[in-house]
C-alpha cells in the first residue's frame, strides 16, 4: 500500500462528450490499484449540449469528501484552452495545468454573442501558473482516433506519478476500457506519455 498523509487533488474539465468521464474512471482505478482511499466526483453542465463539465478526482490514506475547491487541485488536467483558464482559480500555489492547446467554441460563440479569446494559455502563463501544454488531438488521431485525447492527456498527466509504472498504467487501461478499443487507447496514452 502506497501511503501519503495529505490528500492529493485532480481535476478534469473539459466539455461534454469529450471523454472526461472514462478518464477519471480510469484515473481513480489505478489509484485504487495502488492502495488509496480514492473519491470520485462527476459534476456535469450541459454535457449532451457541448457544457461544462468537471470531474474531481481525490486521493490519500482518507478521503472523506469528494469536492475540490478553489486553491486545492494538484493537477487540472484541461480538454480545451478556455476550460483550463475557467478552472484555474482551483489550482494549488505549485500546481499544474495539463491542457490540450485546442479550441472548442463554448455556446455563446457559436451563437456570436461571444468571441473566442486567443490569448487564453498565455494570459494563464502571465499569472505564474505552471502550464503544460500540448497538441493531444494531433497525437491522438496519430494513435488512430481523435476521440483519444482523453487517454493522451492521461498519459502526459503518468509523468508526474514517477512511482506508477507505464505497465501499470497499461493494465488500468485495459481492465476500464471497451475490449476493442484497448489498443488505440495504449497507443494515445504511450504518445502523450512520451
Amino acid at each position: 500500500m502506497t501511503t501519503t498523509t495529505t490528500t492529493k487533488n485532480i481535476m478534469i474539465v473539459g466539455v461534454g462528450g469529450q471523454g472526461s468521464l472514462l478518464a477519471s474512471k480510469l484515473l481513480g482505478h489505478i489509484l485504487c490499484e495502488e492502495g488509496y482511499d480514492v473519491k470520485v466526483s462527476e459534476v456535469h453542465g450541459m454535457s449532451q449540449r457541448g457544457g461544462s463539465v468537471v470531474t474531481y478526482v481525490r486521493y490519500g490514506e482518507r478521503v472523506d469528501s469528494p469536492i475540490i475547491d478553489k486553491g486545492e487541485a494538484d493537477f487540472i488536467v484541461s480538454f480545451e484552452k478556455l476550460e483550463a483558464a475557467r478552472w484555474s482559480a482551483c489550482l494549488r500555489d505549485g500546481g499544474r495545468i495539463v491542457v490540450n492547446n485546442r479550441e472548442t467554441d463554448p455556446m455563446p460563440v457559436i451563437t456570436g454573442a461571444a468571441t473566442y479569446p486567443h490569448d487564453v494559455l498565455e494570459s494563464l502563463k502571465a499569472k505564474g501558473l505552471n502550464i503544460d501544454e500540448m497538441d493531444a488531438l494531433s497525437l491522438a488521431a496519430e494513435a488512430g482516433t481523435s476521440k483519444a485525447v482523453n487517454l493522451v492527456l492521461l498519459g502526459r498527466l503518468s509523468r508526474y506519478f514517477p512511482e506508477i509504472s507505464e505497465e501499470k498504467w497499461m493494465a488500468a487501461i485495459e481492465d476500464c476500457v471497451k475490449p476493442k478499443f484497448v489498443e488505440v487507447n495504449k497507443k494515445a496514452f504511450a504518445l502523450g506519455r512520451a
